[in-house]
């Protein structure tokens, strides 16, 4: 009877944690307006996003006992992430996008290949999360290996600028009017390659 008690008990506190975990993803991705919802249900996702990551713990400071104690149980019994970390055929909201700048003037655009379906999924995340500020320092010298690869295919490029926009799709009402995806740019880096070579 005691034993039954607490599985119970441990049953209830696994699922409502995993409950909270799966609401918050979800109501964080309606708060980016990455969902079919109208932005009207922005505001709303947010404070319900609020309450979830309070239900884990995450409002309190990073030296609290509870908050360290529930990230390690959800850790150790990997549910860490919600659906959205594994939802299957989720585009990027990042594109990079290189020019290519020869003497005679011409420009050319390339755009990152990856030679598998694995390699091209982990640049996407890399690319999804190349904009977040903890990335400021490392950001350049990141795009600056990605441009050194496409100038390995290109070695006669005077200049090449790597540009990373943020792509925004439309909404079903503007999708039915035709219109498509819309790109803002982010950030650029310019790399004289033939300087590189010379150092």
């Amino acid at each position: 009877m005691y034993w039954k008690q607490i599985h119970a008990a441990w049953f209830g506190i696994h699922f409502f944690l995993l409950t909270a975990v799966c609401f918050a993803g979800v109501f964080w991705l309606i708060a980016q307006g990455s969902t079919i919802l109208s932005s009207a249900f922005d505001e709303y996702a947010r404070r319900a996003e609020l309450v979830a990551t309070w239900c884990l713990g995450k409002e309190a400071r990073a030296s609290n006992p509870l908050r360290r104690g529930i990230a390690t149980y959800l850790h150790a019994a990997g549910i860490q992430a919600g659906y959205s970390f594994f939802a299957p055929n989720v585009p990027s909201q990042h594109r990079l996008t290189f020019e290519l700048f020869y003497d005679d003037g011409r420009i050319e655009y390339e755009s990152p290949r990856m030679r598998s379906k694995a390699a091209a999924l982990r640049l996407e995340s890399l690319l999804d999360r190349l904009p977040e500020e903890r990335y400021d320092s490392v950001r350049e010298a990141l795009v600056k290996m990605l441009a050194f690869s496409v100038w390995r295919k290109y070695p006669d490029v005077k200049k090449l600028r790597a540009t990373l926009d943020s792509v925004h799709a439309p909404g079903i009402t503007e999708f039915e009017q035709g219109k498509t995806e819309t790109f803002q740019p982010m950030f650029s880096f310019d790399f004289s390659l033939r300087d590189e070579q010379k150092q």
